[in-house]
């Protein structure tokens, strides 16, 4: 699911002219796998225990998940290796995040206020499809509750991807690294080569591909 109808209950107590969302990304730094943003517009009461997705174990990560898309507002964006190399992976989280921002909006049915992005840069004047009010807060996956609730959906919706994507490629260890550069990962990439599904552009991978040539 790639978007979530905000619940009843949320739509009772929204203020229209103060929608703001909290927009973050998962899968950057990894060398396989897409790179997914997430943007949420949290329900009152919020869950409890928000925080930077990195700081939780991975139990409550998941029931924390469970929680915001069943009673928040959420939208999500997948962008995929292909695109990633085309783009660089700097363009490709600013449209992760912008697909995230329009689907989110999709499911409230109105547009959002402004979007407070995790970061020093948002994609305000880098997509043209982006068309909200921006402002960029670094750290704001621990400092705002909204970007903390759009870092969770991001990194649990892309932990997912990846455990689907081992068992179609089971030697990089997917399941455990999420595609990050790890030593058993770079190990495999250097005794299999690169899948399809890792970055062409990143320099491991790239070096992989000619050796594996």
């Amino acid at each position: 699911m790639l978007s979530g109808t905000p619940s009843p209950e949320f739509c009772a107590g929204w203020a229209p002219h103060l929608l703001v969302a909290g927009v973050d990304e998962a899968g950057r730094g990894p060398l396989a796998g897409p790179v997914v943003a997430a943007a949420v517009v949290l329900c009152k009461p919020r869950p409890s225990g928000l925080d930077d997705s990195k700081k939780l174990t991975a139990d409550r990560r998941a029931l924390l998940d469970e929680r915001i898309r069943r009673r928040c507002a959420f939208g999500i964006g997948v962008v995929e290796v292909e695109e990633i190399d085309r783009l660089n992976i700097f363009g490709a989280t600013m449209l992760a995040m912008t697909l995230a921002m329009h689907r989110l909006c999709e499911a409230l049915g109105v547009d959002c206020t402004q979007a407070l992005v995790d970061g020093n840069l948002t994609p305000h004047g880098r997509r043209p499809e982006w068309r909200w009010p921006a402002r960029p807060i670094v750290g704001g996956d621990a400092l705002e509750p909204a970007i903390s609730a759009a870092s969770i959906i991001a990194k649990e919706h892309r932990d997912r991807l990846m455990r689907e994507y081992h068992e179609a490629h089971p030697h990089y260890g997917w399941e455990r690294n999420k595609g990050y550069g790890t030593p058993d990962h770079l190990e495999a990439l250097r005794r299999h080569g690169p899948s399809p599904l890792h970055r062409k552009s990143f320099a491991p991978v790239a070096q992989a591909d000619l050796f594996a040539a």
